[in-house]
């Protein structure tokens, strides 16, 4: 049997923390930004954010090699 591939398109999307957390992007950070305050902005550009627990494990499978 074939070895499993990661799911691609969530390998670009999410990555795994040292500590195992998946972590995320925000988002609303690309483009229209002229309109969105500062503080808006650096919370939306601030470190990635943690994955929710329900989601977790579906992203991990996706990631898994």
């Amino acid at each position: 049997m074939p070895k499993m591939k990661s799911h691609r398109g969530s390998a670009k999307r999410f990555h795994v923390s040292p500590t195992g957390k998946i972590r995320r992007r925000r988002a609303f950070g690309n483009h229209i930004l002229g309109k969105k305050s500062s503080s808006r902005k650096r919370r939306i550009d601030a470190s990635d954010a943690q994955v929710s627990a329900p989601d977790s494990k579906r992203i991990r499978r996706m990631l898994t090699k």
